[in-house]
């Protein structure tokens, strides 16, 4: 008999995709999406229960289905697709802890696999070449989807120690991108004129959609506990993706683009927050050894591959229609 997988966050367009994805795997038996609104596209032989990770109710799907695996997606990157800040760490934050809670009582659990993001790590400019798994930011994140995320991670380190017997697999995602991606950083590249930093020229990793599905197909059907870093290989400098753009970039000092990033916040157009401007500043590398020796997967996509797959489809009048911004 097949895992019986449990995603969350299938509302959007990330977990919709991926719970169809794994669906289709052979040692999978059965999917169940979870999420307080049904996803809005075909979700195939996914079986949707509308429930709120933040309600005790979910441990209540978990025994109700024989839940065996755990996909975690429900992390969001940006406010407003949750209409507001402090809803948005509810969400993350609290949703999370009740997700463990409802993991910690259930006897039949053998796998939790959780996305996380490298945003982690932060962005300053003291940061080591590439961050290892091993790592911690230099400036701990303060505020926004970088805290919870780091918070996040905090929990379910913490399930692990109680839960020894159930396989824990964190990975932790360079920026993902594709064609569909809706997110702060494809917000931003989408911008018809592209603002930067002046005197910075930030390094980028990326993540194909794609790869995102097969890394988290691989993790729930691989035993390879632990927490890994996750990215297509290679780099791109901002300056040469803006240049595969073909799209015109101004050079403005930090409080400019700090000006920039509100009004762009304000019209709904890029979430331009203050550790978005830090990681278009600095940028981030993360090593990805651990992934190919002992996750043992290799991205389809480098990374330059990735960004020319998601340039390849841009247009000068696209505007995605936003189903809840994916995860960064």
């Amino acid at each position: 008999m097949g895992a019986v997988v449990l995603v969350t966050g299938v509302s959007r367009d990330l977990g919709r995709r991926f719970a169809r994805h794994v669906a289709a795997d052979p040692a999978v038996d059965r999917v169940i999406g979870v999420d307080v609104v049904p996803p809005r596209g075909d979700i195939g032989d996914v079986a949707f229960v509308r429930a709120d990770i933040r309600s005790p109710v979910i441990a209540k799907v978990i025994a109700k289905e024989d839940v065996d695996t755990v996909v975690h997606m429900s992390v969001i990157a940006t406010p407003g697709s949750a209409g507001g800040r402090a809803t948005m760490k509810e969400l993350n934050v609290i949703g999370t802890m009740q997700l463990l809670a409802a993991c910690q009582s259930a006897p039949g659990l053998q796998t939790l696999v959780v996305k996380s993001s490298s945003t982690v790590y932060g962005a300053s400019g003291r940061d080591p070449a590439m961050f290892t798994e091993d790592m911690h930011a230099k400036r701990l994140p303060s505020s926004g989807y970088a805290k919870d995320a780091y918070e996040v991670e905090g929990y379910v380190r913490s399930f692990a120690r109680r839960r020894p017997d159930v396989r824990v697999t964190m990975l932790r995602g360079a920026n993902v991108i594709g064609p569909a991606v809706v997110s702060p950083i494809t917000s931003y590249l989408r911008l018809p004129v592209l603002p930067r930093v002046l005197g910075f020229d930030p390094r980028l990793q990326f993540l194909h959609q794609d790869d995102l599905f097969a890394v988290l197909q691989h993790a729930v059907t691989h035993d390879v506990p632990g927490t890994f870093n996750v990215a297509g290989d290679g780099v791109l400098l901002l300056s040469q993706a803006i240049r595969r753009l073909g799209r015109p970039s101004v050079p403005l000092p930090p409080l400019g683009v700090a000006g920039v990033g509100q009004v762009l916040r304000r019209a709904h157009l890029a979430d331009f927050s203050p550790e978005q401007q830090a990681f278009l500043t600095y940028g981030r590398g993360i090593d990805t050894t651990r992934m190919h020796t002992v996750l043992g997967f290799q991205p389809r996509f480098s990374t330059p591959a990735a960004f020319d797959d998601f340039a390849h489809t841009l247009t000068h009048t696209e505007r995605p229609t936003p189903v809840g911004a994916d995860h960064g």
